[in-house]
């Protein structure tokens, strides 16, 4: 039945008195449905766009996004690191290459997408930190709330008594308490010092939410030397031969890796020669003897043209700082020399040839090409081996690091090389596919082995080649980076204000005293934390251990309350009490102070809130 006239109740029947139309109860309903929003406008639109950019989750998920955005970077060649392998990536995958290639994903971290991420991240953490600094500014420069008229109801509340023979008044009482709070570091507003019921208010761990903005202030920062790194920054790789020299010039680099706005003036021509590379073989243990325990390179350096030259020392782990930029030690080898002479008797090719390291004991592949031979270019292509052992079915290998027996093992071939034609090629591999060999193991001349000091004449009067000796080589890694410094400060202060507003709490703390009629002096605290803090118990109990110090009160002695009479007992203090179970004590200690204990007659009347009197913002980002 009640379904029925509820039913009715809802759905009146057109024109009766309950219809909107007419008048009746239904009115508000219909008006409501014929209610029209008002349009926010492009000046609406774009403040809700701006608080929804820097609003906390946005930054979070803008900072996930680019966590993401960066994976393909990892997948895919990039084209500032290999451009040659970008473009082999592409004819090997015709049916997608080029596709990925609009999409720029072999240039991730220069790409317009990822520049979008990377900017509305900033502009997000900027916006959400501004206006909390601001906010927090006035917060410190105000005064702390006023005190809530019931103490009782903060989290930790308590009551002492002072004897009327102590001689303390409550305006004394209140002046001593700010004293204390002042000393544990709270900021302290007295208020009606003079008046019958003094109270104060204490606030302290602003520093929390310093740290906070320290933290998101350096996270922006993070991100301009990132920033700043990929757009001036550059690296590259050099390979040194004992002698040479490296000049910080573009000329000067096998392998270079400039930044988006990298301009050419900004490398300082210092320069650096290798003079004599060192490594110490372990020789004592067995399991890994022969194994390199120390590797030290003696260089001459010199920060310009016309600066003295210096003696230094590079080891790994143990980087060089030459104009702005740090030099690394990244790997070594053996350059055999060789002195190669065409068909017609000249020196084609003579110096070290770099050999790359292909397995244990510095067993190493070399490659030399040869397109300044006569008449036809040649070409080479074998192992060095520092010291080498030959097995019974004939094949050397090598037995030590050291060069004990080196060894230069090679093929020959002669054609044409397809250098003239101006497409870049690898050093360390030999396209033999349009070359004619001429010594190989397969074929009747066989291959070509040299120790130092032993020479080979080639078939056909194609020319000839010697093996003059060997020295020692390294490869260096070189770096400049602008943002690294800031990088890493602005890393630093992050963990600093992490950790400050992990650690410093917000307390606020009011404290309100009153005479009762036998002489004695009532006084109630209250503590109150912003956010959830185990620790707020604590703090209460040690402030009241020190007011108790204090007066000279007793840790344990009975509660201050009222008798039937409405006189109070002879009590001097209470117990370290907390929440709820000092109501009936906090009504106590207001009717000793003159006041009357809450009821239905007479409710108490409080203010609260977690952000009284403050001008921060409610919602903590």
């Amino acid at each position: 039945m009640s379904e029925r006239v509820n039913v009715e109740k809802k759905t009146p029947a057109p024109g009766t008195a309950h219809d909107g139309k007419a008048g009746g109860p239904g009115r508000p309903a219909a008006a409501k449905a014929d209610a029209v929003l008002p349009t926010l406008g492009p000046v609406g639109m774009l403040r809700w766009a701006w608080t929804q950019l820097t609003s906390m989750r946005t930054a979070l998920f803008l900072l996930l996004l680019l966590a993401v955005a960066a994976v393909p970077g990892s997948l895919f060649p990039q084209r500032p690191a290999n451009p040659a392998t970008v473009t082999q990536y592409i004819k090997d995958h015709p049916e997608y290459g080029k596709l990925l290639d609009s999409l720029q994903l072999y240039d991730v971290y220069s790409s317009a997408w990822f520049s979008a991420i990377y900017i509305l991240l900033f502009i997000s953490l900027i916006g959400c930190v501004v206006p909390r600094a601001i906010a927090h500014y006035k917060a410190m420069r105000s005064q702390p709330p006023r005190t809530p008229a019931r103490l009782s109801r903060l989290p930790e509340y308590g009551t002492l008594v002072i004897p009327a023979e102590a001689g303390i008044p409550a305006s004394a009482a209140i002046t001593q308490s700010a004293g204390l709070l002042k000393a544990r570091g709270y900021r302290v507003d007295i208020r009606d010092r003079d008046g019958a019921r003094p109270s104060l208010g204490a606030e302290r761990g602003f520093l929390r939410e310093v740290g906070n903005l320290v933290f998101h202030t350096a996270l922006i920062g993070v991100l301009v030397s990132v920033a700043i790194g990929g757009l001036f920054g550059y690296s590259g790789q050099r390979i040194l031969v004992e002698g040479d020299t490296f000049v910080n010039t573009l000329v000067g680099y096998d392998q270079f890796n400039p930044g988006t706005n990298f301009q050419s003036s900004q490398l300082q021509p210092y320069s650096v020669q290798l003079d004599k590379f060192q490594i110490t073989f372990d020789r004592e243990s067995q399991g890994k003897f022969g194994q390199p325990i120390d590797f030290k390179a003696d260089v001459t350096t010199k920060e310009s043209p016309d600066a003295p030259a210096k003696k230094e020392v590079l080891k790994v782990n143990d980087p060089l700082s030459l104009g702005g930029t740090s030099v690394y030690l990244t790997g070594n080898g053996y350059a055999p020399i060789v002195t190669i002479r065409d068909g017609a008797g000249n020196v084609a090719m003579q110096g070290p040839v770099v050999a790359k390291l292909q397995g244990e004991n510095y067993y190493s592949s070399v490659v030399i090409k040869v397109p300044d031979a006569k008449p036809e270019q040649l070409a080479f292509a074998g192992f060095f081996l520092p010291t080498a052992f030959v097995t019974d079915k004939g094949v050397s290998f090598s037995g030590d690091p050291e060069l004990f027996n080196p060894q230069l093992t090679l093929n020959s071939y002669f054609g044409d090389l397809g250098l003239n034609q101006g497409a870049p090629q690898n050093v360390f591999e030999l396209d033999v596919q349009k070359l004619k060999p001429l010594n190989a193991r397969n074929l009747e001349a066989g291959g070509i082995t040299l120790a130092p000091g032993a020479s080979y004449t080639l078939p056909d009067g194609k020319g000839s080649i010697s093996f003059d000796g060997v020295k020692r080589y390294v490869g260096v890694d070189i770096h400049h980076n602008p943002g690294q410094l800031g990088a890493l400060v602005f890393a630093l202060l992050a963990v600093a204000g992490l950790v400050t507003s992990l650690y410093v709490d917000r307390r606020r703390v009011w404290v309100r005293t009153g005479t009762h009629e036998d002489g004695r002096t009532m006084v109630e605290y209250g503590l109150l934390a912003r956010g959830e803090n185990h620790r707020l118990a604590g703090e209460a109990a040690r402030i009241r251990a020190l007011l108790a110090e204090t007066w000279k009160l007793g840790d344990a002695a009975p509660d201050a309350t009222p008798d039937a009479a409405g006189s109070a007992t002879a009590a001097d203090s209470q117990s370290a009490p907390s929440g709820n179970a000092d109501n009936s004590r906090s009504d106590a200690a207001g009717a000793l102070a003159g006041r009357e204990p809450a009821s239905a007659d007479h409710p108490a009347t409080d203010f609260i809130p977690s952000s009284a009197g403050s001008p921060e913002p409610k919602k903590d980002s």
